[in-house]
């Protein structure tokens, strides 16, 4: 009949559908992935040159990525180390808002364990779901069609080959430019994403190897150490490790509430009002608590012992009481130079520290002994850090992290700050009935934002910093009979109150509380020492492992009016 079509052969149409399948799951490869770097583009101040790389190199890979093969769905799952760090990328926004995978975000993965992880990950469940909902049908969809042995369209892979080589190569030339208008010389290792995750890795793979090393590159490390003082009775020093407590929810610093309602009346306590972190990660921060190494001296990190092996020359007996899990980190490694080694299980309550301690105390003959306590603080979740009698701010609860539950996880994190007043007090209260010079350092290894301002930041270790990440709540106590044996450095270290200070004084002062000398131990950084260097530059230990000035950490111009009216100045 005229007008009339010969009638397709149906299985062509099928053949047809399924190529166009094919192509649809080769874009949904590539829009995927590049979802990350148009979010990036909005929350990160790079140049407009920049932003063209970011998104049009990355975007032109993944095209020719995906028609790398005739069949997509291989290329898709050959492709999966991007697809999961797109889906990290997305999560880690979720949760800062801003800034790229960090080395730090690695190595919190390998050293969490799995009960940590698992209170976070149910509480950031929105952020979960988004990325299954994007990521994992599309891994299905990919399998599938291997399993089908499905091919894309010589059409389609040409046309993608060329769209892709074409955007990848305005991308490089965009480069150019974008080094030219950039204050970061190293444009394409820090802020095209994903290869600057990719360097982090590398970092973060160095540093392993590093740690790993560490028996060996510091077997032959001594600190000769010698005490320039001691006493004829017992001596008792503690060393109180905080976890995520920042000091503007600490009443002794002038917050509103009651958080700190025993040592508000504890007589002889002295509080450092002008301490920072020198990291905002546990991993890094503890370490370097533990350590004589400075800031600026990375790398010597993985040659020298700690404290618990100051402390084991110079003739004590060594304590190390962690209320955490082995973390495969850097601290376990400082921490197994102490004469006792102990990590308490679950509930994980820190009263248990005390527990423990006390006991160490009235089993043990020794006349000098040193305790590190390890606490678990203020450690999201919250409101599992505390038995139900310390909730004295209500409600609380298990909540997931959103601004309308802002109340809930307030609470929860004060009322872990009472519990804490109260661990403190207790510890203070058990040594001053000692018949022992004593005394007793605290401070907590980094803050935690809780949504406190426009940016709707929370927890911590994030890649670029905030003033409530890196102002800590610190103090001493030091008992009767030591402050009779050394009244200087009690009244030294009220003298230091205010001076400026990072969390690298604490090793130093620690060692100076005691009254030892030996290689590496500054007095000038001793903050029970009336020599203290006030003047010294403080510094942060960034991402890359690079001594920086805090103002060059991510802090706004909010943050540092922040400090300013704590009366911390940079």
């Amino acid at each position: 009949m005229k007008g009339h079509s010969p009638k397709e052969d149906p299985r062509r149409a099928v053949v047809r559908s399924r190529s166009r399948f094919t192509t649809l799951l080769s874009v949904w490869f590539f829009a995927a992935l590049i979802i990350p770097n148009c979010i990036l583009a909005n929350t990160e101040h790079y140049s407009l040159w920049t932003v063209e790389s970011l998104i049009l190199l990355p975007l032109g890979f993944y095209m020719l990525w995906s028609v790398a093969l005739r069949r997509s769905g291989i290329m898709i799952w050959l492709g999966f180390p991007f697809l999961f760090l797109a889906a990290f990328q997305i999560v880690l926004l979720y949760l800062f808002g801003n800034s790229i995978i960090a080395t730090d975000m690695f190595t919190n993965v390998l050293t969490t364990n799995p009960g940590e992880a698992g209170e976070l990950l149910s509480n950031i469940y929105p952020a979960i779901i988004v990325v299954c909902v994007i990521y994992l049908p599309l891994l299905w969809f990919a399998a599938r069609e291997i399993g089908h042995k499905r091919y894309i369209s010589r059409t389609s892979r040409v046309t993608i080959s060329l769209i892709g080589a074409s955007l990848m190569a305005i991308g490089l030339l965009a480069l150019y430019p974008a080094y030219r208008t950039s204050r970061d010389k190293h444009v394409m290792r820090d802020e095209i994403f994903p290869v600057n995750v990719f360097y982090n890795i590398t970092i973060c793979a160095q540093e392993f190897r590093r740690m790993q090393h560490f028996e060996r590159t510091s077997a032959d490390f001594r600190f000769h150490a010698k005490r320039t003082a001691q006493t004829d009775g017992r001596e008792i020093y503690v060393y109180v490790i905080g976890e995520a407590s920042r000091a503007m929810n600490w009443q002794l610093y002038g917050y509103g509430r009651e958080t700190n309602p025993r040592l508000a009346r504890t007589e002889g306590l002295v509080v450092f009002r002008n301490m920072l972190t020198q990291s905002n990660t546990t991993h890094k921060s503890v370490p370097l608590i533990l350590s004589s190494v400075g800031t600026d001296q990375h790398s010597e990190l993985y040659r020298r012992k700690g404290l618990p092996a100051l402390f084991k020359e110079a003739g004590f007996e060594t304590w190390f009481i962690s209320n955490q899990s082995p973390q495969g980190a850097m601290i376990d490694k400082l921490a197994r130079d102490a004469d006792h080694l102990l990590y308490i299980r679950t509930p994980r309550y820190d009263m248990q520290l005390l527990d423990e301690m006390q006991r160490a105390v009235e089993n043990s003959d020794a006349r000098k002994m040193l305790f590190v306590l390890h606490c678990y603080g203020s450690h999201f979740s919250y409101h599992q850090r505390y038995p139900r009698e310390f909730a004295r701010f209500r409600p609380d609860g298990d909540v997931a992290i959103s601004a309308k539950h802002l109340e809930k996880l307030r609470n929860a994190y004060d009322n872990s700050v009472v519990y804490t007043d109260h661990f403190l007090a207790e510890t203070i209260a058990y040594l001053d009935g000692l018949d022992a010079d004593a005394a007793l350092l605290y401070c907590a290894d980094h803050g935690e934002d809780m949504l406190d301002d426009s940016r709707q930041r929370f927890l911590h270790a994030s890649p670029t910093t905030t003033a409530y990440q890196i102002y800590v709540a610190s103090l001493a106590w030091f008992s009767d009979r030591y402050r009779q044996h050394f009244p200087e450095k009690a009244a030294a270290a009220e003298a230091n109150g205010d001076a400026p200070a990072t969390t690298h004084a604490l090793f130093h002062t620690m060692a100076d509380m005691a009254s030892i000398e030996g290689d590496h131990i500054r007095r000038s950084v001793s903050l029970v020492n009336p020599r203290y260097d006030r003047t010294a530059p403080r510094r942060y230990l960034n991402d890359h492992n690079e001594a920086v000035p805090f103002v060059r950490t991510g802090l706004t111009r909010l943050d540092i009016d922040t400090l300013r009216s704590y009366g911390v100045e940079l």
